[in-house]
């Protein structure tokens, strides 16, 4: 399977079966991310490989040991070496093509966003919407 960051520029490659997702629900996932969580998986590094843009990458890293790597072009996440392991993170919206698994595990659901959980009433679209002002009157909508 094949992955890359929004503009392109960094790609990589990953062999063998992709496992189970998970998603990370703590404050630091949702500010990296801008949403509700963080959707990854993580692979052996044998079975992982780059194949352009590794010298667009920058890192940001926290006192705690909080890792971010990211295009310094576009900004996308991008795969990392989990500290003191042999496995490589991998965000999941980078993937290219059909990904057959699934959310498996959720972590961190104690500090998740307030606003996170599904609505019954929710409005859902299989596309975007047909204008950002219809947009904005189902938001306006749904928020009463």
């Amino acid at each position: 399977m094949k992955g890359e960051c929004l503009c392109g520029k960094v790609k990589f490659e990953i062999e063998g079966e992709l496992p189970n997702l998970y998603q990370c629900h703590c404050s630091m996932c949702r500010k990296a991310t801008g949403s509700s969580a963080n959707a990854a998986t993580f692979v052996k590094e044998s079975n992982f490989h780059w194949i352009s843009g590794q010298s667009k990458i920058s890192t940001f890293q926290k006192p705690t040991g909080y890792r971010s790597d990211f295009c310094s072009v576009c900004g996308s996440s991008v795969p990392n070496m989990l500290r003191g392991t042999d496995f490589i993170w991998i965000p999941a919206g980078l993937l290219n093509g059909v990904v057959t698994s699934q959310i498996s595990v959720h972590l961190h659901m104690t500090s998740s966003a307030s606003w996170e959980s599904e609505s019954d009433n929710c409005i859902r679209l299989d596309a975007g919407p047909d204008s950002l002002e219809s947009l904005n009157q189902a938001l306006q909508r749904t928020s009463r």
